[in-house]
């Protein structure tokens, strides 16, 4: 028993809700400020202080600092595949926060996970390359396959690069509102980059929302086509 994994220490740190409210903020991907998490987890400079300190300790997050501001966020892909879980077994019990209207229609239809693309747009992602071979799975997991290869370096996304990173390029992320899989991994990163940067989609401050412009989405439709399951 005392070999396993102390799954209790984490548990505690994610458990209590202004840490899990700042754990839940940074899931945007964006680096915030102390000031910035203590508005997100409705608590005072100091408790936000004081809940930054275990969570640094626990390593679920990393500071960095520059200028007069240190800026806080999530320490790896694994704390935020974590998360994203819990939000899954969150949804399942009933445990969340109550959102209507379309803001709430907007995260679960595009939303940054970290960083990369969840929600139905990251699922339709993933699904679309499966089923049209670029992306193989088998035991090892995930990996490119060469007409995938030849589709994501045709939309100017430097493979090379990313396959020289630590992050492995490609990654499943189970997505907690359509409880399917999205892609992570360098890969997924890159293909979220590529539709910031082409001016697809849009962000938001202060929201995990991903916005398609309607260019945006007549392009996503093209590049990522709903491809149905053949018999």
């Amino acid at each position: 028993m005392r070999d396993r994994p102390v799954i209790a220490n984490v548990a505690a740190l994610i458990g209590d809700p202004a840490r899990a409210n700042i754990l839940t903020a940074l899931m945007a991907g964006k680096a915030l400020t102390v000031s910035e998490l203590a508005q997100e987890a409705g608590v005072t400079l100091q408790t936000t202080s004081a809940h930054l300190s275990k969570l640094l300790g626990g390593g679920m997050v990393t500071a960095r600092k520059q200028g007069r501001h240190k800026y806080f966020e999530l320490a790896s892909f694994k704390v935020a595949a974590a998360i994203e879980a819990l939000m899954g077994l969150a949804a399942d019990s009933g445990h969340l926060r109550t959102r209507t209207g379309p803001r709430d229609e907007a995260l679960r239809a595009a939303r940054r996970c970290y960083n990369h693309l969840a929600g139905t747009a990251g699922v339709q992602l993933y699904q679309s390359l499966i089923r049209r071979g670029y992306l193989n799975v088998d035991a090892s997991g995930l990996s490119l396959s060469p007409i995938g290869r030849d589709f994501v370096s045709g939309l100017g996304i430097d493979l090379e690069r990313l396959s020289s990173s630590r992050t492995p390029l490609c990654r499943e992320c189970l997505d907690w509102s359509e409880r399917k899989s999205h892609l992570a991994g360098s890969l997924g990163r890159a293909f979220l980059d590529h539709l910031i940067e082409d001016g697809w989609v849009h962000l938001h401050d202060n929201s995990r929302v991903v916005s398609f412009t309607h260019r945006g989405e007549t392009q996503f439709a093209s590049a990522f086509p709903v491809v149905p399951i053949e018999a």
